[in-house]
């Protein structure tokens, strides 16, 4: 059993370590889509991820193409500020996928329009809404409750 999260083009590498060190702790299986802001062996990511990366099941992919390519078939949601749904209104399951976008603009607008209805949210504050949480932080919190429908499989 295991989550997918999906990080497209992420531009920070201690971000993508944290999120690889949460995939780590929670058997979820991560996915970089290129291009990456870092290289991946960036002494950055390693250090936020490094006593887990040896445990995380990391795959890359050249693009959003070939990604969708390879897994489109998939339940698949996107977690964007855009989204007309809250993360906790999805009945996650297993091996469902949560894509995340870059750092600094998120997930392609061409992309969410296409995948309109499984575009989930965090509710905000409308005094910040147009911004966004850390993406750690928020793969973190939807990760979470994922696993928590899902009564935490696999995890002690």
């Amino acid at each position: 059993m295991a989550l997918h999260i999906v990080m497209v083009n992420p531009e920070i590498p201690p971000n993508t370590g944290n999120v690889a060190r949460s995939c780590a702790a929670t058997g979820s299986v991560l996915h970089l889509v290129k291009p990456l802001g870092f290289d991946i062996s960036d002494r950055a990511l390693k250090r936020a991820g490094l006593d887990y990366w040896q445990y995380v099941d990391v795959r890359v992919h050249e693009n959003l193409e070939s990604f969708m390519e390879n897994y489109g078939n998939h339940t698949m949601y996107l977690a964007t500020t855009k989204g007309s749904r809250k993360y906790s209104e999805v009945q996650f399951k297993d091996e469902d996928m949560i894509l995340f976008g870059r750092e600094t603009a998120g997930l392609p607008r061409e992309f969410i329009a296409q995948h309109e209805k499984n575009a989930i949210r965090i509710p905000m504050s409308e005094d910040t809404r147009l911004r966004s949480l850390n993406l750690a932080n928020s793969v973190n919190i939807i990760l979470f409750e994922a696993l928590r429908q899902m009564d935490f499989p696999d995890l002690l």
